[in-house]
């Protein structure tokens, strides 16, 4: 009874409205239709809300997001979404075919581990001056990796014709490459494969301009 209690409970995202990671839950969370609770974890505000000691004992990396869902604490975004498509019904998020599912986690760690994380707020805040070249050069450095990765997996979306978690985390990477000043048409498949998602309603629902942390001057 305990459990199932704990399962009828919403999940709540600990994130911050721009963050990559935490938008790629928020996509996960609006294509299965799961209703879920926000507390936002500024990460300027404070000094970084995330560094307190409060929040270390969500998330031990001091990072965003912490998902608290079914009894348990996650954090890292593709292990959060990996875990709502195992156990939640709506569309599949990993396709089940072998070599198409191991494309998507493919490309997903491509960007998860390869771009995002060099271009983070914490890798910045180190770089000081230098932070928009810095962030240009790993970014152009991953979409040149990733274009003709997707030449070849993707159809309507990243891998075939059925959103998957590339998707997921290919849109807010798109974003920030926009915010520091990449040329994305320089990635035609990158640039067809955004524009098409951005036209989803899951998509527009989870965008940073739409969250309730979103300052006002930021807000669609």
């Amino acid at each position: 009874m305990r459990l199932t209690l704990v399962c009828l409970m919403k999940p709540v995202l600990h994130g911050y409205f721009r963050s990559s990671c935490s938008w790629r839950v928020r996509i996960a969370f609006a294509l299965k239709g799961i209703e879920y609770d926000q507390v936002a974890v500024n990460l300027i505000k404070d000094g970084g809300q995330q560094l307190t000691e409060q929040y270390k004992t969500l998330n031990p990396m001091q990072q965003v997001p912490a998902v608290e869902i079914d009894g348990v604490t996650l954090s890292q975004s593709l292990a959060v979404i990996q875990y709502i498509d195992e156990t939640r019904p709506g569309p599949r998020l990993l396709p089940a075919d072998p070599k198409a599912r191991a494309q998507v986690r493919m490309i997903s760690d491509l960007i998860a581990s390869g771009i995002q994380p060099l271009q983070n707020l914490s890798v910045l805040q180190k770089i000081g001056a230098e932070k928009l070249p810095w962030a240009q050069h790993f970014i152009s450095r991953g979409f040149q990796a990733l274009e003709p990765i997707l030449k070849q997996t993707a159809g309507k979306y990243c891998v075939g014709d059925e959103i998957s978690m590339a998707d997921i985390c290919l849109v807010p990477q798109v974003y920030n490459a926009e915010r520091f000043k990449v040329d994305v048409g320089q990635y035609p498949t990158i640039k067809r494969l955004n524009e098409t998602l951005a036209e989803i309603e899951a998509f527009k629902l989870s965008h940073p301009s739409r969250q309730p942390d979103t300052p006002a001057d930021l807000q669609a």
